[in-house]
């Protein structure tokens, strides 16, 4: 029996929302409309690739069968009858046209070529998949494939839709013929065309479905704007500053962060010690840097979720008279699980089309390597961005490999200038090892460093005394170190282990009673800003009564490590559990930050009683014991710093310990005429954090100081869905806990799913007992116990 007419001979891209009077979104329109944005998001050779893959990506949607179907689902022609899945796939047929149409312009060149956009077009969905086993080759070459493309293409040519007769770029101009020493260039290709795609799909479905919405992206900051901002900024702060010699450091790291700026775009290093004032002279480089070289935003990377907030804060204070929106705040928590994506999840999904971008490792580098759509869609605002990368140090070891190769090609390829800001800057050029499977294969490039004379900064910003055990190998018991780390009125401990910092701030507060504060990732952002905002009150206090001869409150505060980057505190006494070289010093850059004391501060060094978490952390504590198995006078020497990452990085037992490189290399096949490259094995492979293993709960901390009600805000969730500006202040409230914990946490009445957002959970309401006031979520233990440098 053959199918019924359609009620019209328009083709649809979106049905109109029901209710809203609209006429149904045209698909030429859309596919129009798509090509035109995609090729703008995208520079030189890959531009008209970006053009096609949005003036074909939803070819497939000329098929009679998608047409009833649309047209069923939106309700307003109900006599259609009901269609088959089958019959509603339409990312098939733009790819299979692009081989076709290309191919008939330059023949074997074009057919190549095509490739790249068959990856894009047909992943444009589901996300970019493998080439080869059951990947898109197969699905390409089956016969529901050849039925989608025979039916897209039995009305009328793509080529009435503005299609080009020459593509106008050949395979010299693609990172084709050039794999074999630099395996992931051609996939970070793909994968920006890709965001470009997605992207401008999401806008133009988002202009159409919400016109309101869409409207309010227009920003009325640009980066010149901002410099100027932060620049009175700067200059007030210096006025209201005492005039210390720690001050005058800062000015002076500042002064030559503004001059190298005017250099050329490429890789640089902020090398400065802990207290020298790296945040916002990194920031001043990259504004002065962007403006002057025309660059499009600011990506602000940092190592630890737990402490993004504290960055994001300093930086909404700075530029509070532009608007809250100059500054987006993004890490993966409050986000839906990519793999059981809605579409009202995928239009939410962050794209980064802010200014300024603070954001995580895990979000940046997770994203390079992805597939989904909700991951890529930002990717191509990175393209001629800054991207300063505090605390580079960090950087993930058993990952380190491709991510100095994905760095690079950012540089190379997509305009992109990169900081790297650290007290312990490591070594990224290339290892003189004899052996290839140690050490650093393929370097970062030429690294310019901003600071002119890095050891005599770190002279003049010596201000503490490091006391390290006789032995590095023998440990103290919790219930000595407590009665120790008492006798002192102010004093930061900081561990390596949740459960270390629950066991030392229980024995502390029972010794000591108030003044006790406990810091770890089991809090939600929300919970360890209050908690900061405390502590910082509390130790401005103690040197006011101090300065008056009044007396003082105790103020002693235990921490995982989530307090030493990108957090201000200022103490005379700092404890550290035996750890990696770099994380010693970060936490030596807490003790006597302003220098204001009149002895050095002390860094007391301990063995704790458990073992070091396994993995890196373990490994680069026992770097660090053999670096320092002479006990030096100076554990921070720079020449030490660079000994020990030489041979962190030579030990480890691969920097790519995954195999992520192999699987990016791209290996041309003649034969077939095909790129292969395993795109969705590397995006299960590349997690910083086992995601498959943790889960987000959204938790019902009501802070005293926050301007949104947390119940309202997950009440809207629920009610209406997720909306990006939501989803932006719902991360603030959201905590990590293992997969596992999950059904008796459900169970127990604790928690539910949010319908709308699958993956997603929130505490029950008018329930405490899942969140505790002071230690934060009350589990066991939770993904993010370092097991690496990236929490």
């Amino acid at each position: 029996m053959p199918a019924p007419p359609l009620p019209n001979t328009d083709d649809w891209a979106h049905a109109p929302p029901p209710g809203s009077g609209q006429a149904p979104h045209g698909l030429d329109e859309h596919l129009r409309e798509v090509g035109r944005l995609a090729a703008i998001f995208m520079p030189g050779p890959a531009k008209p690739l970006a053009r096609l893959a949005g003036l074909w990506h939803d070819l497939g949607k000329r098929r009679p069968g998608f047409q009833r179907y649309i047209r069923l689902a939106s309700g307003m022609d109900a006599h259609i009858e009901k269609v088959s899945d089958r019959q509603k796939t339409h990312s098939a047929a733009g790819a299979l046209w692009a081989a076709k149409e290309l191919e008939r312009q330059s023949g074997r060149q074009g057919l190549l070529i095509s490739r790249m956009l068959q990856y894009v077009i047909a992943g444009h969905h589901a996300g970019l998949d493998n080439w080869e086993g059951t990947g898109l080759a197969a699905r390409l070459s089956s016969a529901d494939a050849a039925t989608e493309f025979d039916e897209a293409m039995s009305r009328n040519s793509p080529r009435d839709i503005d299609c080009p007769d020459d593509l106008g770029v050949s395979l010299t101009d693609l990172p084709i013929r050039t794999e074999h020493d630099t395996p992931g260039r051609f996939a970070l290709w793909v994968r920006m065309i890709f965001s470009a795609l997605v992207d401008a799909d999401f806008l133009d479905t988002e202009r159409y479905m919400n016109v309101e919405r869409a409207a309010r992206r227009a920003h009325s900051a640009g980066l010149p704007g901002m410099r100027d901002v932060l620049h009175a900024h700067l200059t007030a702060l210096g006025a209201r500053a005492q005039t210390t010699p720690v001050n005058q450091v800062r000015a002076d790291v500042l002064r030559q962060c503004l001059g190298k700026a005017a250099l050329g775009p490429g890789i640089y290093s902020l090398t400065v010690p802990t207290g020298g004032g790296k945040t916002l002279s990194s920031l001043a480089f990259a504004l002065e840097h962007a403006s002057r070289h025309g660059k499009q935003r600011i990506v602000y990377a940092i190592p630890y979720t737990s402490i993004i907030e504290q960055t994001a804060d300093v930086f909404r204070s700075v530029f509070a008279s532009l608007g809250e929106d100059v500054v987006i705040e993004h890490h993966s928590n409050a986000e839906s699980d990519p793999e059981n994506e809605t579409p009202r999840s995928r239009l939410a999904c962050e794209n980064w089309d802010a200014p300024l971008i603070v954001t995580t490792n895990v979000q940046l580098f997770e994203s390079l390597f992805a597939r989904k759509t909700s991951r890529c869609r930002k990717l191509h605002n990175l393209i001629d961005s800054v991207i300063v990368l505090d605390e580079a140090q960090l950087l993930p070891v058993e990952f380190l490999q491709p991510v100095i190769d994905v760095l690079r090609y950012l540089v190379q390829d997509f305009g992109v200038t990169v900081l790297l800001c650290t007290a312990t800057q490591p070594a990224l050029d290339a290892s003189a090892s004899p052996d290839p499977q140690r050490g650093i294969a393929r370097g970062i490039g030429v690294v310019s460093e901003i600071i002119d004379d890095v050891p005599a900064l770190y002279a003049a910003l010596a201000r503490v005394r490091v006391r390290l055990p006789a032995s590095l190998e023998t440990p103290r018991d919790w219930p000595e170190l407590a009665d120790e780390i008492a006798q002192h009125d102010a004093v930061l401990s900081i561990v390596s282990r949740r459960a270390d910092a629950r066991e030392l701030y229980s024995l502390l507060k029972a010794r000591t009673g108030e003044g006790c504060w406990h810091l770890s990732a089991l809090m939600c952002a929300q919970h360890r800003s209050d908690v900061l905002l405390a502590i910082k009150q509390a130790l401005s206090n103690r040197r006011a009564a101090l300065a008056a001869g009044r007396e003082t409150m105790p103020v002693r505060v235990v921490s995982t490590q989530l307090i030493e980057a990108g957090v201000d505190l200022d103490v005379p006494v700092v404890y550290r559990a035996m750890a990696g070289l770099d994380s010693v010093a970060q936490a030596a850059g807490r003790c006597n930050r302003e220098g204001l004391l009149a002895e050095p501060g002390e860094v007391h060094v301990f063995v704790p009683p458990t073992p070091a978490p396994p993995g890196l952390l373990r490994q680069a504590r026992d770097t660090c014991k053999a670096v320092w198995h002479e006990l030096p006078t100076d554990p921070f020497a720079l020449p030490l710093i660079r000994q020990y990452f030489r041979r962190l990085y030579h030990d480890a037992h691969s920097l790519d310990l995954h195999g992520i490189c192999q699987r990016l290399r791209l290996q041309v096949d003649g034969k077939a005429m095909s790129l292969p490259v395993q795109f969705r094995e590397v995006a299960d492979r590349f997690r910083l954090i086992d995601n498959d293993d943790a889960v987000t709960v959204l938790v019902r901390y009501r802070s005293r100081d926050a301007r949104e009600d947390i119940d309202a805000l997950i009440r809207m969730l629920e009610r209406e869905g997720p909306t990006r500006w939501l989803m932006r202040k719902l991360q603030r409230y959201g905590v990590t806990i293992y997969r596992h914990q999950l059904q008796a946490l459900i169970n127990a009445g604790d928690i539910r799913e949010v319908p709308s957002c699958p993956g997603l959970y929130v505490q029950i309401e008018r329930w405490d007992g899942f969140y505790d006031p002071v230690m934060g979520a009350r589990v066991d233990a939770a993904p993010g116990d370092p097991k690496s440098y990236v929490n």
